[in-house]
């Protein structure tokens, strides 16, 4: 939370890094400060409290769902944008002030508040699909609220919520995968055909740790989906819920802002 705040406002304070990586990145920290506020401070709590005493308001439990859902879709989205700026930088880098120019920016700009758009419209009718169910339930077996806690609470058919939330995931992690793919795939045959080995090694370090959270977050959103349709393997569903709200927002700031040059240079400046 300190680095994801103090980066944006660093950035935000200082005219010097109002350039287009920073100024995109920007979102990425404010929706994981987003999801871990909503998110954490209830599971450390629970953490704290006997299993039996654990007990949660219907509407919170509904409140927490959608904000959970809001930050994985818009942590997909975010970086499918940033992953462009990083094509543009390494692939084109005698271009990148022609191509990333101010028009550039406020249509890259737009298209994140875009997604934050599309992500608060997908998602607000994925949770309302199960809010109009009649619940008979009232044990939650996930260390947080989501759509299908909520939705396993019902004795009602849930085909529909099914429908609707696998075909949001599907097109939703086929779009990030694909366009990650071909990004990561064109940087990789750029730096094959490159002789530059400092451009090449540069190029490899930044989409390695890119790549690697972004699996990290692919991986355990994955295992969580699967694994909802399995009980016996409830344990290693509430693993995957953790790691995803946990680790995505503590390694962001460390590699999309800490390893800049310019952010690093500013926060760890000497009077």
């Amino acid at each position: 939370m300190i680095f994801n705040i103090g980066i944006v406002i660093q950035i935000f304070a200082e005219k010097s890094l109002h350039e287009p990586m920073h100024i995109l990145f920007c979102h990425l920290p404010l929706n994981d400060v987003i999801g871990a506020t909503v998110l954490l401070p209830r599971m450390l709590k629970d953490i704290l409290t006997e299993p039996s005493a654990r007990y949660i308001p219907y509407m919170e439990c509904v409140f927490q769902a959608f904000f959970a859902h809001l930050f994985g879709t818009t942590s997909h989205t975010i970086l499918l944008i940033m992953a462009f700026d990083r094509y543009v930088a390494i692939c084109n880098p005698l271009r990148y002030s022609s191509i990333m120019t101010h028009r550039m920016i406020v249509k890259l700009s737009a298209g994140a508040w875009g997604a934050w758009g599309v992500a608060l419209l997908l998602v607000g009718i994925l949770i309302s699909l199960s809010v109009r169910l009649s619940h008979c339930r009232s044990l939650i077996q996930n260390p947080f609220c989501d759509n299908a806690s909520l939705f396993k609470l019902s004795c009602e058919s849930v085909v529909i919520n099914n429908v609707y939330g696998l075909t949001f995931t599907v097109v939703l992690l086929t779009s990030s995968m694909g366009s990650v793919f071909v990004t990561y795939l064109r940087i990789a045959m750029i730096c094959i055909k490159s002789k530059n080995k400092a451009t090449n090694s540069k190029a490899i370090k930044t989409c390695s740790t890119h790549l690697a959270v972004y699996l990290i977050m692919l991986i355990s959103g994955l295992i969580i989906i699967v694994l909802h349709r399995f009980p016996e393997y409830s344990d290693g569903r509430k693993l995957s819920s953790i790691m995803f709200h946990v680790v995505p927002p503590c390694l962001n700031p460390i590699i999309y802002g800490l390893q800049a040059k310019e952010i690093r240079q500013r926060i760890f400046k000497k009077d």
